[in-house]
């Protein structure tokens, strides 16, 4: 018996050396790979304080918008009561009833439309931000807070040319409110983070970079936007768009899309042009901008080499209104704006937000 013992333990120490010097290999391999990632790891923001700081102050968004009444649509073009359809296959009933029906639907049988959406409080007596197609045409708008409490609110104003809604929540005191930073601080390449409520899933946070500023899109050409890579789904519109200090910057409004999802391009309003038109709303209860009165059109490379330009920039009048401001100034048609009260022009769509964020009355040198 002892010899087998000694047996054994003679032919089990070289496996344990083996073993120890695998371990030891594997952990010269491993060690130095973990402290790369580590390093790697550290070079990237953490957001969690950031979002337990601000989560308090976003809100969600639920609208009721009740039916047209059959005497403002077309449901008496019915060719059939509701008895009659009751009769007919289930297909026919939604061709229609159905909200793409030509006949605009059966009469009593459309129920009340809701949406969801985002915002954000930025004083502690329950003013709210968020984007007008969030409220725009709802009866019915509800607060949603983080602690689950739902208040009612009243919309005060609107402003379609930048998408913006002011709302004031009914009964709510020492509300949490956002940091409120400054836009024009942003740069292309900075971390930024949204929280909203995408198809309804309240406070979810994405997080990107942002991918470009002061784009210009058809729809808004007051707007400059900040572009961003910060995943943005139906339910976070109105939502706000943190810097990492925990400032928000902008408000997301819209994304590019083939899709109808989120596909890499999302847009965000600057915090400075919403907060001009919040202060307008809520001041006076509409918003005023500046009007220079001009067609411009972009200066590509041809119009630059006629016009003499070293390179493509600036803003082609290509049309005078009469009575405008620009009239009275002496601006004719083939001018190119380079310049806006300080500011250089370097697109077209560089001009309008610039105009638009003069107060009316206020003199501009161009």
């Amino acid at each position: 018996m002892p010899e087998v013992k000694n047996d054994q333990d003679t032919q089990c120490r070289p496996q344990r050396q083996g073993s120890i010097v695998f371990v030891w290999y594997l952990l010269c391999l491993l060690v130095p790979l973990s402290l790369a990632q580590s390093a790697s790891a550290q070079n990237l923001p953490d957001f969690t304080e950031l979002v337990e700081e601000n989560s308090n102050a976003v809100v969600n968004i639920s609208t009721t918008t009740e039916p047209k009444s059959a005497g403002s649509g077309r449901s008496h073009d019915l060719p059939f009561n509701d008895r009659q359809l009751e009769q007919l296959p289930e297909f026919f009933q939604d061709f229609f009833r159905g909200p793409q029906s030509p006949f605009g639907g059966s009469p009593g049988g459309s129920a009340p439309r809701q949406s969801m959406g985002s915002g954000f409080i930025v004083s502690s007596d329950g003013y709210v931000l968020t984007n007008n197609h969030v409220v725009e045409g709802a009866d019915e708008i509800i607060v949603r807070l983080n602690d689950r409490r739902e208040l009612p609110a009243k919309l005060v104003g609107t402003d379609p040319r930048s998408d913006m809604a002011v709302l004031k929540i009914e009964g709510g005191d020492d509300l949490p409110v956002v940091r409120v930073g400054r836009s024009k601080d942003l740069k292309v390449g900075e971390w930024v983070l949204a929280i909203g409520s995408p198809f309804g899933f309240d406070y979810t946070v994405t997080a990107g970079i942002v991918s470009a500023l002061g784009r210009s899109l058809p729809s808004e050409n007051y707007v400059p936007f900040i572009q961003t890579d910060v995943a943005i789904n139906p339910g976070n519109s109105g939502g706000p768009l943190f810097n990492l200090d925990g400032e928000v910057v902008g408000i997301n409004s819209q994304i590019y899309t083939r899709s109808g999802g989120f596909m890499g391009v999302s847009f965000a309003i600057p915090i400075d042009d919403a907060m001009n038109v919040f202060r307008q709303i809520r001041d006076n209860g509409s918003v005023s901008r500046g009007w220079l009165g001009v067609l411009i059109q972009e200066v590509n490379r041809d119009l630059a080499e006629s016009f003499g330009l070293k390179r493509p920039r600036g803003a082609l009048v290509a049309e005078v209104m009469v009575g405008s401001p620009a009239e009275k100034a002496g601006l004719q048609a083939g001018d190119i704006v380079l310049e806006y009260s300080g500011e250089d022009v370097t697109l077209s769509s560089d001009l309008p937000p610039m105009v638009g964020r003069t107060p009316v009355g206020e003199t501009a040198t161009m």
